[in-house]
C-alpha cells in the first residue's frame, strides 16, 4: 500500500472543500434572476379595434385561461384570460411589463367585482390585449 505525506492529503481535502463549497454557494450562476433594462409603453386594445384574426384566436380560446402572443409588421400584441368566470365586473390589471435582458415580462391580475359594484348575473370570460413596439423577444408571462 502506497503512503501519502500528509501534506498531499491536507491540499486534496482542502481543494475538494473549495470546491464544494463554490458549487453549493450558487454564486449567481443559474440562478434564473433577470436584469430589468426597463418598463415598455403599451396601450390596452379594446375588442373592436383588434386585428380580425387576433379576435378569432380569442375567441375560440376564452372559456378557459389563456396567454397568447400576435404579432403583425409593426406592433406585438400580449393577450392574457382568465377563463370563464361566474359574474361580470371584472378587470385586469397590468402590474408589471418590461424589458429584461432576455425577454419582455408581463405580469397581470384579475380584479373581482367590487361590493358597490353590480355584478352581471351571467358568466363572463375577462381577458386583456395590450400593444406594444414589435420587437423579436422571448414573452414570460407572470
Amino acid at each position: 500500500m502506497k503512503k501519502h505525506k500528509p501534506n498531499t492529503i491536507f491540499l486534496l481535502q482542502a481543494a475538494l472543500l473549495l470546491l464544494f463549497g463554490f458549487l453549493l454557494s450558487g454564486c449567481g450562476f443559474g440562478s434564473g434572476k433577470t436584469t430589468k433594462l426597463r418598463d415598455l409603453d403599451f396601450t390596452v386594445v379594446s375588442e373592436e379595434l383588434l386585428p380580425a384574426e387576433l379576435s378569432e384566436l380569442i375567441e375560440e380560446r376564452k372559456e378557459e385561461a389563456f396567454q397568447i402572443t400576435y404579432s403583425d409588421e409593426d406592433y406585438l400584441y400580449l393577450c392574457v384570460g382568465y377563463g370563464k368566470q361566474e359574474t361580470g365586473g371584472y378587470s385586469i390589471a397590468v402590474d408589471e411589463l418590461y424589458l429584461s435582458d432576455n425577454a419582455i415580462h408581463i405580469n397581470t391580475s384579475l380584479l373581482g367585482p367590487g361590493p358597490e359594484e353590480q355584478k352581471g348575473s351571467s358568466p363572463s370570460c375577462p381577458y386583456i390585449v395590450v400593444k406594444l413596439e414589435y420587437m423579436d423577444e422571448t414573452v414570460e408571462f407572470k
